[in-house]
């Protein structure tokens, strides 16, 4: 039977490789660790590396456990009980503009309603990955989508096309009508519903999680010698800011943790170190900053693109 002591501890070992990777593929820098406690109950391990290639990236395990606060149970429509959250949650942001911001968190949740029996616990898996480009690329586009897909398709053909949507819908500005950057895929609330087994749904994340490390290093290596000056570094810091503006505006995980009381400095590793807002900018015409606007949108089959 699969436990929340297994799910926990593989997390902190996925904590572990993925710092490991990312600190020989940066070759300079070292994470530092914050060991942290809630009052309430649980903590978590934050890890925040900045680089000669990664500008400030943050790898964080958390496990937090106790209570659950009311405004989280009316939220997600669930009595009240005892809760368990865990999961890991990544950002990096580069320090080259042709290398893209990258995002991924996998997580379970859990809840003991209050006077229910011992195995009467609500679960479910939930998480996702994008790519968050200064300047979108097509074929790094491709390349992150069929990965994410060939990752998909080895637990369900479903899987790819419905999360893919999930993401584009999520990982979207309202207020600025612009996507993130290109997608990738987000899904919640996985659980027996579907007719998946808990060790199924399992087996899907650990596929995520490590799909990851791979993935990021993949940029950083094909990139690594694109030249860049002050009009690309200018164009990275506007594009931070939009990254800023929807982790404080619409990411739900930013609110589950801050409400959840979680350590501040931990929920929000994910913000860049600059970022820069000006007011009504728009691009020249014809500009790769210009035809970068034009792709964040919603429902591009980035892996049947015809475009360069």
């Amino acid at each position: 039977m699969l436990t929340k002591e297994t799910i926990t501890a593989y997390f902190q070992q996925l904590q572990d490789d993925i710092c490991g990777c990312l600190e020989a593929a940066d070759g300079k820098g070292r994470f530092r660790e914050d060991l942290w406690e809630r009052e309430e109950g649980g903590g978590g391990r934050t890890r925040v590396i900045q680089g000669q290639r990664i500008a400030k990236g943050g790898v964080n395990f958390s496990a937090v456990h106790g209570s659950m606060p009311e405004k989280i149970s009316r939220a997600l429509g669930l009595e009240p009980g005892h809760f368990l959250a865990t999961g890991v949650s990544i950002v990096l942001h580069p320090v080259n503009p042709l290398v893209p911001i990258i995002h991924m968190n996998i997580r379970y949740f859990e809840v003991q309603p209050e006077g229910g029996p011992p195995d009467g616990a609500v679960w479910w898996f939930g998480g996702g990955i994008d790519l968050t480009p200064h300047y979108v690329d097509v074929a790094d586009a491709r390349h992150f989508h069929r990965e994410l897909k060939k990752a998909c398709d080895a637990h369900h053909t479903g899987y790819y096309p419905r999360f893919k949507q999930w993401a584009d819908d999520y990982f979207y500005l309202k207020h600025r009508e612009e996507t993130r950057g290109i997608g990738g895929i987000f899904f919640d609330r996985l659980s027996e519903e579907e007719g998946f087994s808990k060790e199924e749904r399992f087996a899907f994340v650990k596929e995520v999680g490590e799909a990851f490390a791979p993935l990021y290093i993949y940029y950083l290596e094909k990139h690594r010698d694109d030249p860049y000056g002050a009009e690309e570094l200018a164009w990275q810091k506007l594009r931070r800011g939009r990254y800023v503006e929807f982790n404080l505006v619409w990411d739900k995980g930013t609110k589950f943790g801050l409400d959840t009381g979680g350590r501040t400095e931990s929920i929000l590793m994910s913000l860049p170190p600059e970022a820069r807002w000006e007011y009504s900018y728009i691009p020249g015409e014809g500009s790769l900053e210009a035809r970068t606007l034009s792709l964040l949108r919603k429902g591009i089959d980035w892996i049947n693109y015809k475009g360069s």
